[in-house]
């Protein structure tokens, strides 16, 4: 019992989440200050208002904080950004090399008769002797 739980623990995937997760924890406390005290300050100097978190409206003794969920909300484009342009976008460029590198020369290819894989240069298949178009 415990040797599997040992490995679950061990295994790359789960020490990756789990690294992940506290790194996303840091960043959010990262952008959730960058938002409250550069970019609201920034954004009330030219609106006139200092504090988001201050401005809301109430509706039957019920109060709607708007400036609170204006932080949230820019926070999570902050956050959203980053990730598309830092991590999603290198990515997506990346693996489109790899795969044009792939196409490009490959270095086997399946034999049309048996189906199984040959050296791309082969003028006859190991497998089935089938001779090989170029």
């Amino acid at each position: 019992m415990l040797k599997g739980f040992r490995d679950f623990i061990f295994r790359g995937n789960v020490v990756d989440l789990a690294v992940a997760v506290v790194i996303g924890a840091a960043f959010s406390n990262i952008v959730n200050s960058l938002v409250k005290d550069l970019i609201t300050p920034l954004i009330a100097a030219i609106g006139g208002n200092r504090d988001f978190s201050n401005i809301y409206f109430t509706i039957h003794n019920s109060r709607f904080m708007v400036g609170d969920f204006l932080n949230s909300l820019i926070s999570f484009l902050i956050v959203s950004s980053v990730i598309y342009f830092f991590i999603v976008m290198p990515m997506n460029k990346f693996v489109n090399l790899i795969r044009q590198g792939q196409n490009v020369d490959p270095a086997e290819k399946t034999c049309p008769e048996c189906l199984s894989q040959i050296p791309a240069k082969a003028k006859r298949c190991k497998f089935c002797t089938a001779p090989q178009k170029k």
